[in-house]
């Protein structure tokens, strides 16, 4: 199974210079290739595609001002065209918006494939660097696995990181187990389990929301271009960067024991993109990651053997009765528990659509059905697709 771990390093002097210009290059090529085909297709309504562009970057190193362009490996250079191409690809099948361009302050990667670097007892060997990488290494990748792709990448708080792509050629499958258990992503609870567990929402960007709204403050009044701002600037960026990195550890930490613990986890597919649109909900939906949530357990799933199961976003699993099954005609997120109607039991909101979501979860695993509301169609159908907006 083909992983990617990834670290952070130290590089020397020479080696920050050497990869400081790597990317440097790396930006100018996909900015050149990206403002080239757009041109094309708006003057000349002509596409160009990554063969084009590539025998462009031949063109564009004999040029006299951008000789510096030989000064790098060709691989990261060759690489950025192909994701500039695997970005167009994307647009036009609609998953993306159009390519952007790639700006300095953002840090940006460099991809060295197999070609550009060597991997000698342990040690990663970039292009045109005779000392090896000063990396932290937090988990050594398997015995007798090589490292594929090196993805080297600076973040915008002047952090450096390299990313390893491997086989691993392990069996990490988990014992079987019996127990299942279904989970409901919200807002005052990161997670509601059917067992009647809560999962508190920690809130990352609540706990250090004062001092990245100093620090951004000071940002606003620095001159633009002063070494002041970019000191401002860094700082502001290692706060965020602070705030992405307690998210992403304390997901790590429940979506692991989530599947250490049960064989089978049913979820919700969930539309962030869209739910993120709403203006009053907006900040606190992106600092519970739900879909990082979701991403985590899919590839942990596929890793120890588990089975996730995504049920239909359109099933009403807070509105439905756990007991008998009656459908609420309304049911307001400011209503926390509420009284079945037709039996009288009484529920917690998000453990009863908890409990919901892994009774349809067990019922799509089994059958192979949907959950959408006008009723139970097979997978194999096909759902009719919407009508584009006008």
């Amino acid at each position: 199974m083909e992983k990617a771990f990834s670290y952070r390093f130290y590089p020397t002097f020479e080696q920050e210079n050497l990869l400081r210009r790597t990317l440097g290059c790396v930006r100018l090529v996909y900015n050149r290739a990206l403002a080239e085909r757009t041109e094309a297709w708006y003057e000349r309504q002509e596409r160009i595609g990554y063969a084009e562009t590539s025998s462009k970057l031949t063109e564009w190193k004999k040029q006299e001002d951008l000789q510096f362009l030989n000064e790098v490996s060709s691989v990261p250079l060759q690489q950025g065209l192909r994701h500039l191409q695997t970005a167009f690809t994307n647009f036009f099948t609609g998953r993306t918006n159009y390519p952007n361009f790639k700006k300095k302050r953002n840090g940006g990667s460099a991809e060295f494939t197999k070609s550009a670097f060597k991997w000698k007892q342990g040690q990663v060997f970039l292009a045109k660097s005779p000392e090896p990488l000063n990396i932290r290494w937090s988990r050594r990748i398997p015995e007798g696995a090589e490292p594929s792709t090196v993805t080297v990448r600076l973040n915008p708080s002047g952090q450096w990181y390299i990313s390893l792509r491997f086989d691993d050629p392990r069996n990490l499958t988990l014992e079987a187990s019996n127990q299942s258990i279904g989970v409901d992503a919200g807002i005052t609870s990161l997670v509601a389990l059917s067992d009647g567990e809560k999962v508190a929402n920690p809130k990352h960007f609540d706990r250090h929301y004062r001092r990245l709204r100093r620090a951004q403050k000071a940002l606003s009044r620095k001159q633009k271009g002063s070494r002041n701002r970019d000191k401002a600037r860094l700082k502001v960026a290692r706060i965020h960067q602070q705030i992405s990195n307690s998210r992403k550890d304390h997901l790590h930490k429940l979506t692991t024991r989530l599947i250490r613990e049960n064989q089978t986890i049913a979820v919700e597919t969930l539309a962030v993109k869209n739910m993120v649109k709403n203006p009053k909900l907006s900040r606190v939906i992106s600092d519970a990651g739900w879909g990082e949530l979701i991403r985590q357990l899919d590839y942990k799933a596929l890793w120890y053997g588990r089975e996730l199961v995504k049920i239909d976003r359109w099933f009403p699993s807070s509105k439905r009765c756990g007991n008998c099954g009656h459908v609420v005609e309304r049911l307001p997120l400011s209503i926390r528990e509420w009284d079945c109607p037709k039996c009288g039991s009484h529920h917690d909101r998000d453990v009863n659509a908890a409990k919901n979501i892994l009774a349809v979860g067990h019922t799509v695993s089994v059958c192979g059905a949907t959950v959408r509301p006008e009723g139970s169609k097979s997978r194999k159908a096909g759902a009719r697709k919407q009508k584009p907006k006008s």
